[in-house]
């Protein structure tokens, strides 16, 4: 019997590789995206451990050449969702009682096999499904990814060790139980690591999931999918099921051991998973636990005492890396005017020296965006602002997806604080600025909270002390996560947990032992070691 009181260390963050030129994980990279351009994978469901190929089919082109088929995969019918709640459920009585160091060793090698024999694999994965270039896919797929296995054994371990006090003459307990029933995983296309988060925060808590991912991430969330099972998942415990995301959640928010969702996405679907939980209350054993972190519209204030260069160069790296395609990327900024002409200067000076194209070409700093829908969205607004009299496109401003999905990074310049690109979610490469008057600092920062509906992450420059403690304070409830003279962007496990509030979600923040607690449903136990043996209390003495 192993009687030893165990726990996990504070891991340190996966070190990012440099893929510089002649580099071994170049070199290494560079062929496995060879090797994978000439392959097209047949992606199956994943049930109970078994391979489903339902002969419902569909592509999963490359953005960056939408000719290219990368995969094809079969899509999950009502009876296949039916069948992975059965197999989630099945799977759950083994798993809850297999020891969280247990659980939590099968996380670690995971990770071990992502760093050491899988971590091209997935990223070559990422870059040509996703649209990544190498440094995106190195700090999302491989390190991100290795974080949160990582990190989540840590933090299971502090929770655990969380329990109260004991009594002279009892003794109390705290049990952290896994929520009664299944799970609902949702990913997005854009992070690889937060397909990987979204199920196994809820797995390592001793709960089993029905995974929905999106159809334009399959490709790696497959290879996902394999690397859990040899890092010795059991069947059942994910099980991963692609297709119609209306279809699969008609049966899922109908069943009655629903016990929690946990999303990534926009808000409006969100809104409507919700709504759907609401309307169902009823038909549950328990009510669901629904954690999402949904839309943004991130934020770059600055004030007058900011550093030009270093403005400027979050501008650029907050606003187009990975083409704005970050839940957490920048897409308005606030700019007082007797700066803005340098910063203006510098801005354009660095757009000028971008390159574009496909991500095997490593000096390509823009890459495609994910697909044609999306292309057609992001170009909406752009023809917009071509046309209003209230703001005009001062960089960029072409797309093509003649071959690929293509849009140069793109800026707007408004008269307005209430242009429509201020407010509204874009999600593609293109930043609105407004430039507001000095004196006006106090009043543009009431602006900058009051215009948009999201409050994920926001960032402030300024080397003014107190107007940025002005700033932090009046920006209060603005952003989930907030940044002193840095991008809005590249949140690390461990180091900052990253959610928002308000449209932006849940805030319950990935990354930190907050999101775990979630998936969690605690008993409390007290144990009398002498019970009382008569109702009568001592004060009742005559």
């Amino acid at each position: 019997m192993n009687n030893a009181i165990f726990n996990f260390k504070e891991p340190k963050n996966e070190p990012v590789l440099s893929y510089m030129p002649g580099s071994s994980e170049r070199e290494a990279l560079q062929k496995e995206l060879e090797r994978q351009k000439g392959i097209k994978v047949e992606i199956p469901l994943i049930i109970g451990g078994k391979e489903i190929f339902t002969g419902n089919t569909a592509n999963v082109v490359s953005p960056q050449n939408h000719q290219h088929i990368l995969a094809t995969y079969h899509k999950a019918g009502k009876e296949d969702v039916q069948a992975a709640i059965d197999a989630s459920l099945a799977a759950k009585d083994e798993w809850v009682e297999l020891s969280w160091i247990e659980r939590s060793s099968i996380m670690l090698k995971a990770a071990e096999l992502i760093s050491k024999k899988y971590r091209f694999v997935l990223n070559a994965a990422t870059m040509l499904g996703q649209g990544k270039n190498a440094y995106q896919a190195e700090i999302d797929s491989a390190c991100e990814t290795i974080d949160f296995l990582r990190f989540n054994a840590y933090f299971l371990s502090q929770i655990f060790l969380n329990q109260p006090n004991v009594e002279l003459d009892h003794i109390n307990r705290l049990q952290y139980r896994p929520l009664e029933g299944f799970v609902f995983t949702i990913s997005p296309f854009n992070f690889t690591a937060i397909a990987a988060n979204l199920n196994i925060s809820v797995n390592i808590m001793g709960n089993t999931t029905v995974w929905k991912p999106a159809t334009t991430s399959l490709l790696s969330s497959y290879y996902l999918m394999k690397i859990f099972k040899e890092a010795g998942l059991p069947d059942g415990v994910i099980n991963f099921i692609p297709g119609s995301g209306r279809e699969i959640g008609d049966v899922v928010l109908n069943h009655p051991e629903l016990a929690g969702i946990h999303f990534t996405g926009s808000t409006a679907t969100f809104n409507n998973l919700w709504k759907s939980v609401g309307n169902n209350l009823e038909k549950y054993r328990s009510y669901p636990k629904l954690v999402g972190e949904t839309g943004g519209k991130d934020f770059i204030f600055a004030h007058h005492s900011s550093d030009i260069d270093e403005l400027a160069t979050a501008i650029v790296r907050g606003s187009f890396e990975y083409q704005g395609q970050k839940c957490s990327a920048a897409s308005r900024a606030y700019i007082p005017a007797s700066i803005w002409e340098n910063v203006k200067e510098k801005i354009l000076s660095q757009l000028s020296r971008i390159k574009m194209g496909n991500v095997e070409n490593f000096n390509n700093f823009i890459n495609p965006v994910i697909d044609e829908s999306s292309f057609d969205n992001i170009m909406s607004y752009i023809n917009y602002a071509k046309e209003a009299d209230d703001a005009e496109i001062i960089a960029g401003g072409k797309g093509d997806k003649s071959v690929g999905y293509f849009i140069e990074p793109t800026i707007i310049l408004t008269s307005s604080p209430k242009f429509k690109s201020m407010e509204e979610e874009i999600f593609g490469p293109v930043m609105t600025i407004y430039v507001y008057e000095d004196e006006k600092f106090d009043e543009t920062l009431d602006l900058c909270d009051q215009t948009s509906p999201y409050a994920l992450t926001g960032a402030v420059f300024a080397r003014d002390k107190y107007a940025a403690m002005q700033a932090c304070k009046k920006l209060k409830y603005a952003a989930g996560n907030f940044y002193f003279n840095d991008k809005p962007t590249g949140a690390v496990v461990g180091l900052q947990p990253f959610g928002g509030s308000r449209g932006s979600g849940t805030n319950d923040k990935a990354g930190s032992f907050l999101n775990l607690l979630r998936w969690t449903s605690p008993r409390t136990i007290k144990e009398t070691l002498l019970p009382a043996t008569d109702f009568k209390y001592p004060y009742m003495t005559e």
